[in-house]
């Protein structure tokens, strides 16, 4: 029996992605093959404030037409202003979730997220920034507007496999005229970036989305989520690709093993040397 059908059977999908291996790959910082069932069977369920405001600004950058079908500003003013008092971060506080959830509760049936207002103008400043912003071409030194690596079509579907292993994704951007994918991301720290690239698996991605699109041309487009905003465009090396490449086939590996000891990841733990 093929990995297509026995990873159908076992958890109702018939693909892997990204988000998936990143839980069964060695060296990841999120590897536990517990998870990785959690997520394939659907019954992971993450939502916080950081993974609300990087939906909203990804459909800000790229799909702008999309945001009053996705999103709905929510006024927390007056709530803050009754807890700042006793609270240090008020938006961490029980009342103001209970508050939130109360929110959450009313707008459900509209298929909408609530974002604040300032998550909503601090997206909108930082996209400013990114449109103002210039880098030099790294392979040919020519000067072009960080935009130009987000030109292309947008949120384009993959279906398709690498080797005998059906994948799926979601690529940010793939520029046909220009040759090269790229995928956004906000970070913390652009100079830290670098090591969220390993430590996140995001060179597992590079990977599949170039394997499948047939381009080493990859592009991570990072900017920080405090101001004054600093863009960065970095380009997948070939180290990190074949990075990306070890990184995926254990993580095939690990659910090969997962699928033959009966899908039991009740007592998956780690081991090795440090």
């Amino acid at each position: 029996m093929d990995f297509a059908t026995k990873i159908l059977e076992a958890t109702g999908k018939g693909y892997v992605s990204y988000s998936a291996l990143k839980y069964a790959a060695d060296g990841s910082r999120s590897q536990d093959m517990k998870l990785f069932e959690l997520y394939m069977t659907g019954r992971l369920k993450k939502d916080s404030p950081a993974l609300t405001f990087g939906s909203l600004y990804d459909a800000m950058l790229l799909e702008p037409e999309t945001l009053n079908a996705r999103f709905t500003l929510l006024d927390d003013s007056e709530i803050v202003a009754e807890l700042k008092d006793s609270y240090k971060n008020p938006k961490l506080s029980g009342p103001y979730k209970a508050w939130k959830k109360e929110q959450d509760e009313k707008i459900a049936g509209g298929n909408l997220t609530i974002v604040s207002q300032g998550d909503w103008d601090m997206a909108e400043k930082m996209i400013a920034r990114l449109d103002a912003s210039e880098v030099a071409n790294p392979i040919t030194g020519e000067i072009v507007p960080v935009r130009h690596y987000l030109t292309g079509k947008v949120q384009h579907e993959i279906n398709s496999w690498i080797g005998d292993i059906p994948v799926r994704g979601f690529l940010d951007c793939i520029s046909e005229e220009n040759g090269f994918i790229s995928d956004s991301k906000s970070t913390r720290s652009i100079h830290g970036f670098r090591y969220d690239v390993g430590s996140f698996c995001y060179d597992i991605q590079a990977y599949i989305y170039t394997q499948v699109m047939g381009t080493n041309d990859f592009y991570w487009v990072v900017q920080e989520k405090t101001s004054p905003y600093l863009c960065g465009v970095y380009k997948a090396s070939d180290r990190s690709l074949a990075s990306g490449e070890q990184k995926f086939w254990t993580a095939i590996a690990n659910i090969n093993q997962w699928l033959e000891n009966g899908g039991n990841t009740a007592s998956f733990a780690l081991s090795g040397e440090i």
